[in-house]
């Protein structure tokens, strides 16, 4: 019987209350103080609910009295149980000595799974409290605990998990830790998420030409076949958008996507970044190991993107993986296998590569089973008012400005440009001239100032600003280039304000630099 007592504050009354109690020669099992009320937990009785009331409402002061189903404490506890059991991730609460003091339903799910597939009678439910978890997993926990989150790789019913383990400081009252089990495959669809902003299927793909309706039929078609695909396209045409729409548009499209430049990283880290390592692989190695990108995409889709600057070592690496997609961590001896897709992509030539002996032929042929080819923006200039247009709204909601608009003679000015760095130069080019502009009406001069920018950029090994190889002395060599700097640029930024703001420095600087080259200012 559980009865909840409301009276007034008064010194003396919860003696007078358990006095009560005792007269009756009731067991009290657990009773809660708090301001006016008090909370009483009784054993099981003949005594029944009205002669206690009765009693109760006889001590002064007494306001009321009423049957409850919990105390204050076990209704806090039970909610707080609901929640934890609706945590997808197995949450185990150990005490200093590392022995279990509660779970949820996720981690005792876990931990049966588990005992079975190691071939033990599992320990089931309330069972599993007080058991060193230990015993139960093959988890590294030293207690005390330092002050410090950690966490470490574990396998769990033949399963790879993040156990990550925090500790529970002497401030909260208590000791130990609190263990969160996360598969990798979970982790893998949240990278997956992270790495997406957007959502990015064929429908995305903007163009109309002959050649991008041809490249979204193909993607939709190779969407629903199981075969490894490589993307061929020029810097900045859109290869990673074509890998996501054709892994969005597939059956795994739930399962995690997950891209890697391999142009990016030295060998030793794109090889543990893709394989993972074992516990101890290396010096410096986080302990207990890490997933590499091969398990984390875990039934999805692996895109490797700029595959050509792989070296020669991880090409047979990979052309061993593809060959049955099994694989072992750096340092491990336990033989993984994955269930991946993977879509591959370059803006090199590979069968010039293969010639050169740069690039295995037998890992192309691994690679290029399917063949998709982005086009470059010249080759589709059709389509570049689209994509103009799309840059426009989206420069303006990312900017928090009122939405642009670009003139004919502006969008003649794209369509005519060659577009060396392809859709990613568009995007920075439209971007740069709605940054710059202030009446949310581009022109063909804000796109000449914008091109400009980047046009200088290609030169740069050429004849940006060339320096005369024979020169008097320093200070000549730094007026040489001043002037030729100043020169090339005033025409884009025809006055001392702009001109001053495009190089960082004051108004007055620039105007001495134009009297001093002669430069009409």
């Amino acid at each position: 019987m559980r009865i909840e007592i409301k009276s007034e504050d008064r010194m003396g009354i919860s003696q007078e209350i358990l006095s009560t109690f005792t007269r009756l020669a009731l067991d009290i099992q657990a009773m809660e103080v708090s301001s006016q009320f008090i909370f009483v937990h009784l054993a099981t009785s003949t005594v029944s609910f009205n002669t206690v009331k009765k009693a109760l409402m006889s001590v002064p002061g007494i306001i009321h009295c009423c049957k409850v189903d919990l105390l204050p404490s076990e209704s806090r506890e039970r909610h707080l149980r609901a929640l934890v059991n609706r945590l997808p991730d197995a949450i185990i609460d150990i005490d200093e000595n590392a022995r279990v003091m509660a779970l949820n339903q996720a981690s005792e799910k876990l931990l049966v799974n588990h005992q079975r597939h190691k071939g033990v009678s599992p320990i089931l439910g309330e069972q599993l409290k007080g058991v060193k978890v230990n015993s139960l997993l093959d988890i590294d926990i030293v207690l005390p605990l330092l002050d410090q989150v950690s966490s470490q790789n574990v396998d769990i019913a033949g399963q790879s998990y993040l156990a990550e383990i925090s500790p529970i400081s002497e401030q909260e009252n208590s000791s130990g830790a609190v263990i969160s089990l996360k598969s990798v495959t979970s982790l893998g669809r949240q990278i997956s998420i992270m790495q997406t902003r957007d959502e990015q299927g064929i429908d995305n793909i903007i163009g109309q030409s002959a050649s991008i309706q041809l490249l979204k039929e193909q993607t939709a078609r190779f969407a629903e076949l199981e075969l490894p695909v490589l993307i061929n396209g020029e810097t900045g045409t859109g290869k990673e958008l074509i890998a996501r729409a054709l892994h969005n548009a597939s059956n795994r499209q739930q399962a995690p996507f997950l891209a890697i430049n391999c142009a990016t990283l030295p060998e030793h880290l794109l090889e543990s970044e893709l394989f993972g390592y074992a516990n101890g692989a290396f010096t410096g190695a986080q302990k207990g190991g890490k997933p590499g990108l091969l398990e984390l995409a875990e039934g999805g889709t692996l895109f490797l993107d700029e595959v050509a600057e792989m070296s020669p070592y991880l090409q047979a690496k990979l052309l061993r993986f593809l060959q049955d997609f099994k694989f072992r961590r750096l340092g491990g001896n336990k033989e993984l296998q994955a269930n991946i897709r993977v879509v591959s992509a370059t803006h090199q030539d590979l069968l010039t590569m293969i010639s050169k002996q740069k690039f295995r032929e037998d890992l192309f042929y691994r690679l290029n089973v399917l063949n998709l080819n982005s086009p470059p923006l010249r080759e589709r200039v059709e389509d570049i008012a689209l994509i103009a247009r799309h840059f426009l709204v989206l420069a303006a909601t990312q900017m928090n400005l009122k939405q642009a608009m670009i003139d004919e003679s502006a969008m003649q000015l794209l369509a005519s440009y060659r577009w060396p760095g392809n859709i990613r130069e568009l995007q920075n080019v439209l971007f740069r001239a709605v940054a710059l502009n202030e009446h949310g009406n581009i022109s063909v001069q804000d796109i000449s100032v914008a091109l400009a920018q980047f046009k200088q950029k290609e030169g740069t090994k050429t004849a940006e600003f060339k320096v005369e190889t024979e020169v008097k002395d320093w200070a000549s060599a730094q007026a040489k280039f001043e002037e030729q700097l100043i020169t090339a640029l005033y025409p884009y930024y025809p006055t001392t304000r702009k001109l001053a703001e495009r190089l960082k420095v004051s108004h007055n600087k620039i105007a001495m630099k134009l009297r001093q080259f002669g430069i009409n200012g």
